[in-house]
């Protein structure tokens, strides 16, 4: 597992890179929150960020990072106010811890966070939406839907990236490759069949004028 380690307090980052280390996890770390932006790609799989910082706040960076990426999060703050954890969770946060922490405690909470994403690897359900990871399946009321591959890679991908804006450009590199040789009218046709395919869900991809499109759902 790789994690993301943000803080301006160099002590704490490595206090959190030693215990994370014990548990064999990958650390990549930043100063402040313009760093965590530039330094945020897929292939992380956990933010633990600090709220204060100089040059750009943990709320502000992460606000930025959920713009592109679904990567859950811990905050901390050495303040516990109310008002700051709200505000976390609005933003879409996973934990909030208080400084000063137990470091085994932080590391029980990334399990924790660790073991809640992994059980929801295998399916994802909204209402009477299902997708059966396993067997590329989905279903609407238990009735399996005639989706082509290509329709189920591309529901997925919006799946995996729900209420994030994606551009035309994201959707063929992702789920149609670098060497596909297409253009815009490829992505339009497929999210118009897929939407049909969708039958009463059709609405959970919306638009977004001037960049792609979206899968929108409420998270709770």
């Amino acid at each position: 597992m790789k994690i993301l380690i943000c803080d301006d307090e160099e002590l704490i980052r490595n206090v959190i890179k030693e215990y994370c280390a014990l548990e064999k996890y990958e650390v990549v770390e930043a100063e402040n929150g313009k760093e965590a932006i530039l330094k945020m790609d897929k292939d992380i799989d956990l933010i633990i960020m600090d709220i204060m910082m100089p040059e750009m706040d943990g709320f502000s960076a992460y606000k930025k990072i959920r713009e592109s990426y679904n990567t859950p999060a811990i905050m901390l703050s050495a303040r516990g106010e109310e008002y700051d954890k709200l505000l976390g969770f609005e933003l879409g946060i996973d934990d909030y811890v208080t400084k000063p922490f137990s470091p085994k405690e932080l590391i029980a909470r990334i399990k924790a966070i660790t073991k809640r994403n992994k059980q929801n690897e295998d399916k994802f359900i909204y209402q009477n939406l299902a997708i059966d990871y396993l067997g590329h399946v989905v279903y609407i009321n238990d009735q399996k839907l005639p989706l082509t591959p290509k329709e189920y890679e591309l529901l997925v991908y919006f799946v995996k990236n729900k209420n994030i804006a994606l551009t035309r450009e994201q959707l063929l590199s992702n789920v149609w490759g670098y060497d596909f040789f297409g253009d815009d009218r490829t992505i339009d046709t497929h999210v118009k069949m897929l939407r049909n395919n969708l039958k009463e869900y059709r609405d959970l991809i919306t638009t977004v004028r001037s960049v792609g499109y979206k899968f929108e759902i409420e998270e709770k």
